[in-house]
């Protein structure tokens, strides 16, 4: 026993030092509301990553590659963000624990887990049902064991950041399935939606939070709400989330968007997708400087909004949408090998390519990188826009440093160079396919 006892002692402290490692709570204190990770300010300087090559759609799945092939498309990818200064992505259900280790160990990269949470359709009694019903007994049924199902398979894997539900579910609420289209300016049918069907939704979301806690208590939950529709639905039903997540696309600034969640939620807000198409309606061509300046006034506000500055001190960061083209988010199962230049959507917040009555919103170009052709192994190459290179001067800048003013803050974001971005981007030109 003279031997043994130490060993355990040991143990014993190696587990409660490894369990200590993984835990991120939310703090709200006088300071305002942040992030903390092992016992350390974070602010998420995020991005929204997938992979899907030239030629594939929502169908392809990178997690049902080989493991060699996998490494290697994570080695490119990842160390693509380290250099950008990207600490967390977002990754839907799907990835193996094992990749969000190795990308953590290997990059130091966190990953935030998304469950769709039925936002593109569920499979009940055998029977895939497109647009989901969250009043239905069986499709709660259904969330709860995936969600469930969920956290046991991640709660334990190093890297995880926290757990998120649903993609916008309460725009499902108007159509099904992931191709964006105009949103509906009706308010009485916005309205008469929530209260039909959106407060089932979101009741739904509460009752899988407090599960999640039940089985895992060191990661926050948020949820992924469409903008800031139905917040007063979410005030009333939401009350055991850590954190509101939100895609929101305003052009460059989030107006009321942090008071509001601030006021009425009394919780962090985390954008978790928001930035700019890198392609120019009115010019017809890509417009990479565009997009460059899109991406500085957005993330001006996030870090002018973190705690302990003078605005609303609730934000905690974003993920950035996204790392590189989606060429097959026009049309979805059409084309996929072309680079589409069809607007899908309006947004006048976007001014510099809007014109009234036009679309000026194009999916398959919010790539911060370019869209390599596929080799012969199935993989590409991503090549870096002007985003890129602000973006990597935005990461640099720690909004929790000691000594960080709100002015500090604005002067940064000020002198940061487009045009020297776009000369460095002007390198990365893609080879002529043969």
């Amino acid at each position: 026993m003279k031997n043994i006892l130490p060993i355990f002692i040991f143990y014993f402290l190696s587990l409660n030092t490894c369990s200590q490692k993984n835990k991120v709570v939310v703090l709200n204190n006088e300071q305002g509301i942040q992030l903390v990770v092992n016992d350390t300010n974070f602010i998420i300087n995020g991005m929204n990553w997938d992979y899907f090559p030239i030629g594939t759609n929502y169908t392809y799945s990178l997690w049902e590659q080989t493991d060699d092939f996998i490494k290697s498309v994570l080695d490119t990818e990842m160390s693509l963000l380290k250099e950008m200064g990207v600490n967390s992505i977002r990754v839907y259900v799907g990835i193996q624990p094992k990749w969000i280790a190795y990308i953590y160990e290997s990059y130091g990269i966190y990953t935030m887990i998304n469950h769709s949470f039925g936002r593109y359709g569920l499979l009940i009694n055998g029977v895939w049902v497109p647009a989901t019903n969250y009043g239905s007994v069986e499709v709660q049924k259904v969330l709860m064991e995936q969600v469930t199902k969920m956290v046991v398979e991640y709660k334990n894997t190093p890297g995880l950041l926290l757990y998120l539900l649903g993609n916008e579910n309460n725009y499902g609420l108007f159509w099904s399935g992931a191709e964006t289209e105009d949103f509906p300016d009706d308010k009485d049918e916005k309205k008469k939606i929530g209260e039909t069907s959106g407060r089932s939704l979101y009741k739904l979301m509460n009752d899988a939070s407090i599960k999640i806690k039940e089985i895992d208590d060191a990661h926050p939950v948020a949820i992924c709400n469409g903008d800031l529709l139905y917040l007063e639905i979410i005030a009333q039903e939401c009350k055991d989330i850590d954190i509101f997540g939100t895609n929101m696309y305003r052009g460059k600034s989030f107006g009321n968007a942090f008071e509001r969640v601030k006021n009425e939620l009394n919780l962090p807000i985390m954008f978790t997708e928001f930035g700019s198409d890198a392609f120019n309606e009115i010019e017809k061509k890509e417009d990479q400087k565009m997009q460059a300046f899109y991406m500085i006034e957005n993330w001006k506000e996030i870090y002018e909004n973190t705690a302990g500055l003078e605005k609303s001190r609730n934000s905690i960061g974003g993920f950035t949408f996204q790392f590189s083209d989606g060429w097959w988010k026009f049309k979805q199962t059409k084309n996929l090998s072309i680079h589409d230049i069809n607007s899908s959507w309006a947004n006048g917040g976007y001014d510099i390519d809007h014109k009234e009555g036009a679309n000026n919103m194009n999916e398959e170009w919010f790539g911060i990188c370019a869209k390599g052709v596929t080799n012969e192994k199935g993989m590409y190459t991503s090549y870096p826009r002007a985003a890129y290179y602000v973006l990597k001067k935005i990461h640099e800048l720690n909004p929790y440093k000691i000594g960080t003013t709100a002015s500090a803050i604005s002067k940064y974001f000020n002198n940061i160079d487009i045009s020297n971005a776009l000369l460095k981007a002007k390198k990365n030109k893609i080879p002529e396919s043969k």
